[in-house]
């Protein structure tokens, strides 16, 4: 499938049962109400994913499952986050074997590799599939950062090397890109309480979080900004943001299952290190999103306007 980087792609949780197996029958639940509510891509295994407790087998099972879903309609794309450039080849590769339809890849992990390394692994890495690659650029919570130049390297190499995750925090960098890159470099804002930002400054779409428990919503603002309908765009954002604030959290996972429950979509079930949300931490959360739904916007009314 040739990928449109462009328009709105969650992130999608895991889901787990209660004995900490894989919970296909809630994960079909949230995808399909993904697909009804017009995204346009599915990205498994990031860290909303929990990738890094996933065994490949479960990897596998959750690619071959979005795929038996979308039935085509949509990309599939797994995330690559791995230790040595041979378990990322050896990934890439069996996600193109299992029916993914792009890739999204990580740095090096733990090792924080230099621009030299970084580049030779991305590298190798694509020219071991055919896959079309978007990179995760995420210097804040990965420690390594892909700048411009080695952009420029990896394009000029790796024609399968398409777009850019872009959670550098830093908005400038989505006009850097465009200014140094222009088309040849597609762009996705990473980070949820940037991403209105980033679409006025000319991102192609949005690797969202939130949408997991609420996508209409989130496609609504998407919809709207290419529309150039701003107002509109803008009060849905205004009214999502405490709840977009839960995304940029080291309990990121824990917030948005517990969002996704609150809206029937999924369960609070995480994979140990991690554990639910106890206490005051987790009556924050709750009255955040409890507030949310309380004064959610019509978007039937909405559009009419």
């Amino acid at each position: 499938m040739n990928i449109q980087w462009k328009g709105v792609m969650p992130a999608v949780t895991t889901k787990f049962t209660n004995n900490d197996t894989l919970d296909l029958e809630m994960f079909e639940v949230n995808i399909k109400a993904q697909l009804e509510a017009g995204v346009h891509g599915i990205i498994l295994g990031g860290t909303l994913g929990e990738a890094s407790t996933l065994s490949n087998d479960e990897k596998s099972t959750l690619i071959k499952e979005t795929v038996r879903i979308v039935e085509g309609r949509i990309p599939v794309i797994m995330n690559i986050a791995e230790q040595t450039t041979k378990n990322a080849i050896e990934a890439a590769q069996k996600a193109e074997k299992d029916g993914a339809s792009g890739l999204m890849m990580l740095p090096p992990m733990r090792y924080k590799a230099d621009a030299r390394e970084t580049i030779e692994y991305f590298k190798q890495t694509a020219k071991a599939t055919s896959l079309p690659i978007m990179v995760y650029n995420n210097p804040v919570d990965y420690g390594v950062e892909v700048t411009l130049d080695m952009f420029e390297n990896l394009l000029n190499s790796c024609p399968n090397i398409q777009a850019v995750k872009e959670s550098t925090r830093d908005i400038s960098n989505v006009t850097r890109i465009k200014n140094r890159f222009g088309n040849r470099l597609a762009i996705l804002s990473g980070v949820d309480t940037l991403a209105l930002e980033s679409l006025t400054l000319g991102a192609d779409g949005w690797v969202a979080g939130l949408v997991c428990a609420f996508p209409n919503e989130t496609i609504a603002i998407y919809n709207y900004m290419i529309q150039k309908q701003y107002d509109k765009a803008l009060e849905i954002y205004r009214w999502f943001l405490p709840l977009l604030e839960l995304d940029i959290n080291t309990k990121l996972v824990q917030n948005i299952k517990l969002a996704e429950v609150a809206t029937g979509i999924g369960t609070e079930n995480v994979r140990p290190p991690r554990l639910p949300l106890i206490g005051k931490e987790r009556e924050t959360v709750l009255t955040i999103i409890e507030n949310g739904i309380k004064t959610r916007p019509n978007l039937s009314q909405l559009q009419s306007i």
